[in-house]
């Protein structure tokens, strides 16, 4: 028993003196340094890359998929690592970046203007269809480009690694 009771004390005795030891301050200084390391330039580190598609004429979908670019983009910045993001849409959510018809074309606006990491890509082939089905052509806001194809560019920015989400 006495045995035991000098073990407790001298373990309590250790933890004492690593108590005082290490003061607070250089767990914060820890912290800090940590942190700083994050920020390594931007030359340093990787590119992150990710694909938002938009598939849904839902004006719900397209916000949540520009809250998740801009969001994305903010956190890299913020942590001074750089990123590439692409909003892809086609089928019914080309009409995210359908001149005529977007609900959120002056907010692509202000992100094309203020966040050059994000990108916006049109499906040629659904605009050709919608084309064809409304007897007229349908414009494309200006800050987005035409692929040939919606499906085929994810399909082919997912094979260079790229991360893929759909909101």
């Amino acid at each position: 028993m006495i045995g035991y009771k000098n073990t407790a004390r001298a373990a309590l005795v250790g933890i004492a003196a690593l108590l005082i030891a290490v003061p607070p301050s250089a767990a914060q200084e820890k912290k800090q340094t940590t942190a700083q390391a994050s920020k390594r330039p931007a030359s340093e580190t990787k590119v992150h890359h990710l694909i938002l598609q938009v598939n849904s004429n839902e004006p719900a979908t397209m916000n949540l998929a520009l809250n998740n670019a801009t969001n994305v983009a903010q956190y890299y910045k913020d942590i001074g690592e750089p990123v590439e993001i692409e909003i892809v849409t086609f089928g019914p959510g080309l009409h995210m970046l359908r001149d005529d018809t977007s609900p959120v074309k002056a907010r692509i606006k202000a992100i094309a203007a203020s966040t050059p990491a994000i990108s916006f890509k049109a499906c040629g082939n659904t605009q050709e269809n919608m084309s064809k089905a409304e007897n007229k052509e349908v414009p494309i806001i200006p800050e987005a480009s035409v692929v040939k194809s919606g499906v085929v560019r994810v399909m082919e920015l997912q094979e260079r690694g790229w991360t893929y989400v759909r909101p």
